[in-house]
């Protein structure tokens, strides 16, 4: 199915209760982009059980100071006022990169990794948040905006020297320890028991069908998941869960062949690669 997409793809499937599995290259570092923000929101409500920040604190986003993006508060053009779990819920539900920030700034890199480290998942890191990555896009590109770095994907080596598709000098994971994660999620090990279900709540409502759910297209089946999209990259991490009670966690990281915004034929490789590797998991040992 990769193959054939024209991308390069690694994937971890496990189901949820039992720890049986399936992957292809489960163990090798990639690029989180925007998955990142699962591992920050399960610090974040980490930090509100213990009393560490409270979820309903108002935050101000002022214009001048959003970090780009194509949803939410970061297209907005006035003044927002916003509690941080309402942040929280769109930089999950629509990848609010600006409201991602926001809860980033809040909750802090350190706590990040150390709830990763707590959770051993070691090989998991974030880096930074939206901010640094964009700063780091157009610098190692040396270009004004997004739209001349997307302009210029095609030149020989531009990709090479950006350090956002690098997993060494960005945000990273492995499909192994993404789909953990997520599993954790759902066994109310992440977090207290009342805070995994507003996190499944959340993840629940990823309003993107054209990746892990385009894979599933059935009335009793709930896919649940975070995108993560990045000049080549194209991800998901997510739970596919079956109306027998059967719940699997899935994580598939892809890089296309070549840069281009729009790929659909990856998009769908990620939903029909998880049915693959679900069905797989599903048959009687």
């Amino acid at each position: 199915m990769f193959r054939a997409a024209g991308v390069t793809g690694h994937l971890h499937a496990v189901d949820v209760d039992t720890g049986r599995a399936v992957g292809v290259g489960p163990d090798e570092p990639v690029v989180l982009a925007s998955v990142y923000k699962v591992p920050l929101l399960v610090a974040f409500h980490r930090r509100a059980a213990a009393g560490a920040l409270d979820p309903a604190e108002r935050t101000v986003l002022a214009p001048a100071d959003r970090t780009p993006g194509p949803t939410g508060t970061s297209i907005m053009l006035d003044e927002v006022a916003m509690s941080l779990r309402d942040l929280a819920a769109l930089m999950i539900t629509v990848s609010d990169n600006a409201a991602a920030d926001a809860v980033y700034d809040r909750v802090g890199r350190d706590a990040v990794n150390a709830a990763l480290d707590e959770l051993g998942l070691a090989r998991t890191r974030v880096a930074g948040n939206g901010r640094d990555l964009h700063a780091s896009l157009l610098a190692d590109a040396a270009v004004g905006d997004l739209a001349e770095l997307w302009d210029r994907l095609d030149e020989p080596g531009l990709l090479g020297r950006l350090s956002a598709l690098d997993p060494a000098r960005t945000s990273r994971s492995t499909p192994r320890e993404a789909a953990a994660l997520l599993a954790m999620i759902w066994r109310d090990e992440a977090a207290p028991p009342a805070a995994c279900a507003a996190m499944r709540r959340l993840l629940g409502l990823q309003v993107w069908p054209h990746r892990l759910a385009s894979g599933f297209p059935f009335d009793d089946v709930v896919v649940s998941g975070k995108t993560g999209t990045l000049a080549t990259v194209r991800n998901e991490a997510g739970v596919v869960e079956y109306p027998d009670g059967g719940r699997y966690a899935v994580a598939v990281f892809t890089r296309a062949h070549v840069p281009a915004a729009v790929l659909p034929a990856a998009d769908a490789a990620i939903g029909t690669a998880a049915r693959l590797a679900v069905e797989a998991l599903r048959r009687p040992s």
